[in-house]
């Protein structure tokens, strides 16, 4: 089942709020933006089973980290120019946040670290911090006892009172703001443990649902949503049945790297035969992360800023930017 977004060209009468490119004409937005990561870097900051060439990021990330580059130097004139109207010249900085959504297995981690180090190399962005959400999932026992382990990260999953305070936080300038971290490996949220974000230039914000909307209340009471505090967004999409593929992929690999940690909360999975293995990650899409990418990633899509779309070999094909 084709999921692509359903966004037509750019052209006269079009009433579609994007613009798409192909990838050679996004390519050339890059114009004189220099290449600022290496290919062994750009290695490094790939996840399992993402492959990403330097090409990709030459094609790709370079035109979007200039247009960004551009985004944040407005934002950051647009403030000045509000802190000089309300007589607040000492007020700090405001960090920029770009949200990073889509399915399981798309990419997204390796698109934000990508962005991350991209960004950071910018004159007007020294510092930029990145996070994700999983850190803000429900931990496994509270899952548990609620009885939505099999809903994990579903939106009902997460502590989202705990994210939208994160997030009002950083927006409000205030230092030293923390979130739990999670770890991949034990499954589960690490008690005790958490990063530490302090006035960045730009905050990357990695995770399924980011682009989720809340349910409005009929009375009109102020319910903020999680991507009200996003200054841009970017949805990773990718057919349904490519998704599937490099899931399963991913678990399979993962049999033979993590999962075979004495820590690590599949390690059951680690010796089992691959035709059970691939049966097991099949059991799990199809009961778990395709309902999710159904009901509530998909549908978030058209609110994305920009909707990067993969082929079947993890290279973006096309690029829609949301028309100002």
């Amino acid at each position: 089942m084709d999921q692509r977004p359903n966004v037509p060209p750019a052209e006269g009468g079009d009433l579609s709020p994007y613009r798409v490119f192909a990838r050679d004409d996004w390519a050339r937005l890059r114009a004189d933006t220099p290449m600022t990561l290496t290919a062994d870097e750009v290695m490094q900051l790939q996840s399992l089973n993402d492959p990403i060439s330097l090409d990709e990021v030459v094609a790709i990330y370079l035109p979007l980290s200039r247009l960004l580059s551009l985004y944040v130097a407005a934002t950051q004139g647009l403030f000045k120019a509000t802190q000089r109207f309300l007589l607040a010249e000492n007020d700090g900085k405001v960090p920029y946040i770009i949200g990073v959504a889509g399915s399981v297995a798309v990419g997204k981690s390796t698109t934000a670290r990508v962005l991350k180090a991209l960004l950071a190399r910018w004159p007007n962005t020294p510092k930029v911090d990145l996070v994700t959400t999983d850190g803000f999932l429900l931990s496994n026992a509270e899952l548990t006892r609620l009885g939505f382990m099999e809903r994990k990260g579903f939106p009902e999953s997460y502590d989202t009172a705990k994210l939208l305070r994160f997030l009002a936080d950083i927006k409000a300038g205030k230092r030293e703001v923390r979130a739990p971290l999670y770890s991949h490996l034990v499954y589960d949220v690490v008690p005790g443990e958490e990063t530490v974000v302090d006035r960045p230039d730009i905050l990357i914000v990695e995770g399924l649902n980011v682009l989720q909307p809340a349910r409005l209340p009929k009375d009109g009471t102020a319910i903020p949503f999680v991507s009200d505090y996003f200054d841009f967004s970017i949805y990773l999409d990718a057919d349904e049945a490519d998704l599937h593929r490099w899931y399963v992929n991913r678990f399979l690999r993962l049999r033979h790297t993590a999962f075979r940690d004495p820590l690590s909360y599949f390690r059951r999975y680690a010796e089992i035969a691959e035709a059970e293995a691939m049966a097991i990650a099949d059991g799990l899409w199809n009961r778990i992360n395709l309902p999710n990418l159904r009901e509530n990633i998909v549908p978030t899509r058209q609110r994305a800023s920009l909707i990067l779309t993969k082929g079947a070999s993890h290279r973006i094909e096309t690029v829609a930017l949301r028309r100002l």
